[in-house]
Parts: structure tokens; C-alpha cells; sequence
């Protein structure tokens, strides 16, 4: 039996390694699969994980790069001093911990989940060395030349967004570089029993509580909504630096009994939410892929994303299976909301939509593509 062995640098909330997770166990019973994980970053791994995959900490250490910031922050120069020291330690135990774990390994192919890991896969790998691209460049020359740099010596990279493999696949092509592009879609390890979402108001989001997911905007468009509709709730998910910045515009339309901020929540948290909300709402700046949409939708909530978020784009039908809302407008999203909850037939229709679109990507439709890419068919 093959080994297969996944490079990640935890095992803790993301959408990453929620990937890692759905793909170490759509192939463990087809291989002997293992994760190389720098960080314990938790006790517990806080999604599905079959007890087949054997998951190996690299380090006993963590990460204090929020303890460095803090202590700059408050101009606490010898804390910072001492954190920074802290760091640059860090650093060198997770590059050599990976080097010798490489170096020792005897797996068939391995996949890593970030372009410091390409690197040290591609210098010290063996066998077949495989790159896993889950991040938009946005046209970041220097982010683009850093992940190109970092595929020069592996065999293949995965793009989980036709945008994204279409776009390395051609640059790629045109540095006759070794690396070949290969397109696998993030999928779903599952789909619950169809929900009826008719006379359910509540809305949802989730995601990391920064800049580019574009909560603040949120808050506008919620605004909007509760001026025509009291009763409806927001329900946000997720925690990051903007969390203080969204309460005080909470604070500021008095929304504070319509609009909660749940923090970071276990998934069987989440779904809960799913079954007592109709529509997920998206107001990201840009989006790989949106992973959780199709979860979203798999909980037969209608999507309703701007179409700046490049991701959305590949998954939404507008008018079909929800609706890509142009130029980033307020008022054009938060109308859309209320269209959807007023009309019954309209919400059902969705619904149902959105609800078959998430099969499409049930995790077993591409376990062909993985098991070519493996085989080197």
C-alpha cells in the first residue's frame, strides 16, 4: 500500500486543514496516510479525522507572533525584545523539525498546504512532491513569485478554483516549469437531509474577522435590512483583529440585540445556526474558493455574496442558486435579503437549488482526480 503523507503546519480552525482532514480521509482506506503537523495548536483536532490517518506533531512549541504585535503595540520594548528572540527560535525549530522529518520519511507522496513547506519539500522530499494552493494571489506579484519560486522543483501543484489553475497553469507554461498544474475543487465530506427554510428569517456569516472578509461592510447591509425588518437576527462566526472594530458599529446602529458575535465555534455549533438561519451572506473583498459556501448551501441556505469575491463566482448561479450581488452595493444586497424573505416561493426555490449545487461537491465526486494524481495516471 502507497503512503501518502499530507505537510501541514496545524491541525487547529481553518479552512485549510479542514481541507487536510476531508482529504486524509477520503484516501485512507486506499493508502497509508499520515500528516506532518508543526503545531499542536489544541488538544483536540476540531474536525472529522478518521482514527486510520496518523497525525505527527513536529514541535512542542507554538506560534507568538500576537504576543510579538501586542508588546509593540503597548511599546513594551523588552517583552517585544524577548518575543522576538522567542520567534526567531521558533522559526528554526519548525524548519529543521520539517527538514528531518523529510529527510526521514518514507513516503510515496507527500502533499504540502504552504509555499515554506514547497520549499522545503522540494529541497529535501523524496518520490513524488506534490504543492496544495488554497489562497487567491489578487494579483500580488510578490505573493505570486513567492508560490511560483516555491513549486520549482515539485512534481504537481493543486488549484481549488478554475480561476486559479487557469491562471499558474499558463504561467507555469510559459517558465517551462517542471511543475504541472492539476485542478481539484475544496469539497464537502458531506450533505445533511434537505431542510425547510420557509418561514425561518435569520441570517449568517463565517469566516476570520478581517479586513478582506469585509464584516464592517456587513454591518452596513444588516443596518439596511433591520430597518424594514426588526425581527431578523445576524448571527456572525469567528473571531481576528476586526472584532472590536464590527462591535463598535454594532454599537453605532443599536444593533446589538439584532446582530451576535458567536467567536470561533465548533462546527456542530455552527450547523446549528445553519438550521435555524435561510441565507449565508458573503461580503468578502476577494475568496479563493468559499468552502463555506457549499457547507452553507449543503444546509440549504440561499448564498447571497458580492461578485468581487472571486471564489462565489464559480458557485453561485445568479437567480438559480442565489445571487452575485455587483459593485459592492448596500443597498442592492440588503434589498435582495428582504426580496428573498418575503417570498415564499422564491426562498423555497432557492433553497432547493442551493441545496443540490453543494452535491456537486461531495468530496467522493473527486476522489478520481485524487487517486489519478497519486497513481500518476
Amino acid at each position: 500500500m502507497k503512503k501518502v503523507t499530507f505537510l501541514a503546519l496545524h491541525l487547529s480552525y481553518g479552512g485549510i486543514e479542514k481541507c487536510i482532514c476531508d482529504a486524509a480521509n477520503l484516501l485512507c482506506n486506499d493508502y497509508d496516510v499520515e500528516i506532518l503537523t508543526t503545531y499542536k495548536m489544541i488538544d483536540k483536532i476540531p474536525f472529522k479525522l478518521s482514527n486510520k490517518v496518523k497525525v505527527t506533531y513536529l514541535t512542542s512549541i507554538k506560534p507568538n507572533q500576537r504576543e510579538f504585535y501586542n508588546a509593540l503595540k503597548h511599546f513594551r520594548l523588552i517583552k517585544a525584545f524577548k518575543e522576538g528572540l522567542k520567534g526567531l527560535k521558533g522559526l528554526s525549530i519548525k524548519r529543521n523539525t520539517m527538514i528531518e522529518a523529510l529527510k526521514n520519511s518514507n513516503s510515496d507522496i507527500y502533499i504540502s498546504t504552504r509555499d515554506y513547506f514547497n520549499k522545503l519539500l522540494g529541497k529535501y522530499g523524496k518520490n513524488i512532491k506534490i504543492g496544495w494552493e488554497h489562497n487567491h494571489h489578487h494579483n500580488n506579484k510578490r505573493y505570486i513569485n513567492n508560490l511560483t519560486r516555491s513549486c520549482k522543483n515539485l512534481d504537481n501543484l493543486i488549484l481549488v478554483s478554475k480561476d486559479l489553475y487557469k491562471y499558474y497553469d499558463n504561467l507555469f507554461k510559459s517558465k517551462n516549469m517542471k511543475c504541472k498544474c492539476v485542478l481539484i475543487p475544496n469539497s464537502i465530506d458531506e450533505v445533511p437531509a434537505k431542510e425547510n427554510k420557509i418561514g425561518k428569517i435569520n441570517l449568517i456569516s463565517v469566516g476570520r474577522l478581517s479586513k478582506e472578509k469585509g464584516y464592517l461592510t456587513l454591518i452596513d447591509v444588516f443596518n439596511e435590512i433591520h430597518k424594514t425588518n426588526k425581527d431578523i437576527k445576524l448571527n456572525i462566526v469567528g473571531d481576528g483583529k476586526q472584532y472590536n472594530l464590527i462591535k463598535t458599529k454594532i454599537d453605532k446602529y443599536n444593533l446589538n440585540d439584532n446582530v451576535i458575535l458567536h467567536g470561533f465555534q465548533k462546527p456542530e455549533y455552527i450547523n446549528k445556526l445553519y438550521k435555524d438561519s435561510a441565507i449565508y451572506l458573503m461580503t468578502s473583498y476577494t475568496e479563493s474558493f468559499g468552502l463555506v459556501l457549499i457547507e452553507a448551501m449543503s444546509s440549504s441556505l440561499v448564498p447571497i455574496a458580492f461578485d468581487c469575491a472571486e471564489g462565489p463566482r464559480e458557485i453561485i448561479k445568479n437567480n438559480y442558486n442565489g445571487y452575485l450581488i455587483k459593485n459592492r452595493d448596500i443597498n442592492k444586497m440588503a434589498n435582495k435579503v428582504i426580496e428573498v424573505i418575503n417570498d415564499v416561493k422564491l426562498l423555497k426555490e432557492l433553497s432547493n437549488n442551493a441545496y443540490n449545487t453543494s452535491k456537486e461537491y461531495l468530496n467522493t465526486n473527486f476522489k478520481d482526480k485524487w487517486i489519478k494524481l497519486i497513481e500518476r495516471k
